[in-house]
């Protein structure tokens, strides 16, 4: 059940709406976006035959090799809509390479709304992109869907319900934030906020870009019953996790909070790091991005207005902790 959001235009101090487009007679056109490193062949043929399989076909479909060389996905796999494969010679990380699908979608000018998928998720259920298309053709201030991440043993981790607390993960409705392995994003939203922090490589590029959504008024909409089917993993599995994880945090609130909520923000997680890491090596890594994150610059501020606090800390999560 979705929870009333309020009514109003998106509105941003940066400039003006942008104009919305038709979306046709058969509602918003849906585009799919995965990005490889080329390390996932069998899960990335699976991933795209769940895409296959849906009772709406995608207009288009782009495929990211990040850092590879990808084969020819559509002749081999009978895809439907429009297949291109991008290949970029060097690793940009996630954001960077979803900056890439997004870049080709803009220039064939003619999809509303995208939806990203992890190279190793699965689409269960046939009607996935069908209800996308009806959750945006029934709101124009829906900026943001988060799909429900759940492993092979149906089991949703609390790390991936966008709610504080021990959240029911079936329980739908209006967030603050999103999950990086399957969203929809829409086109016109983006076309306002800007596109992902491909500096940020991995982690928080997802807080950044829902926070530039919330400000500029648009709304992100936690769809349970939209489900990716993912391996369970943990965030620590990759080498770089705590030292980019802290550096990007420290680079999140820079760009995007309000002086005075900065060192309150920082403070909360360097508490809540010291008392769930265990591991020396991983605490000497985070604090050493944090430094890095002090340091270096963090690109534009363009921080939220007080009035887009207050919509966070309403819908359950005030954007300090």
């Amino acid at each position: 059940m979705v929870e009333p959001g309020k009514a109003g235009e998106p509105t941003d101090a940066a400039g003006p709406m942008p104009p919305l487009r038709p979306a046709g007679p058969g509602g918003p056109r849906i585009a799919v976006a995965v990005v490889t490193m080329g390390n996932r062949p069998a899960e990335v043929d699976a991933l795209l035959e769940s895409v296959a399989k849906q009772d709406l076909a995608p207009a288009r479909i782009v495929i990211v090799g990040n850092g590879c060389r990808l084969p020819e996905f559509a002749r081999r796999l009978s895809l439907p809509g429009e297949v291109t494969t991008v290949d970029v010679e060097e690793n940009l990380g996630c954001p960077g390479g979803r900056n890439v699908a997004l870049a080709r979608l803009r220039e064939f000018g003619d999809v509303d709304v995208v939806v990203d998928l992890d190279d190793d998720g699965l689409l269960v259920d046939a009607d996935v992109l069908r209800r996308v298309r009806d959750l945006y053709a029934a709101d124009p201030l829906l900026g943001i869907v988060g799909f429900r991440i759940a492993d092979e043993h149906g089991e949703t981790q609390q790390r991936h319900v966008p709610r504080l607390g021990a959240s029911d993960p079936l329980r739908g409705g209006y967030v603050t934030g999103f999950l990086g392995g399957g969203h929809a994003l829409s086109m016109r939203m983006l076309e306002q906020t800007g596109d992902w922090p491909a500096e940020f490589f991995f982690a928080h590029e997802e807080t950044d870009l829902a926070w530039r959504a919330a400000d500029a008024g648009w709304r992100i909409l936690y769809a349970p019953e939209l489900l990716l089917r993912h391996p369970k993993t943990s965030p620590a599995r990759h080498a770089i996790y705590y030292r980019v994880t802290a550096r990007n945090r420290v680079w999140l609130v820079r760009r995007r909070l309000p002086l005075l909520l900065i060192p309150v923000h920082l403070g909360v997680w360097t508490l809540l790091t010291l008392l769930r890491t265990r591991s020396l090596a991983g605490l000497r890594a985070w604090f050493g991005g944090f430094v890095e994150g002090v340091c270096r610059p963090a690109g534009e501020r363009r921080p939220m207005r007080w009035r887009t606090v207050w919509r966070l800390t309403r819908l359950g999560r005030p954007p300090v902790v």
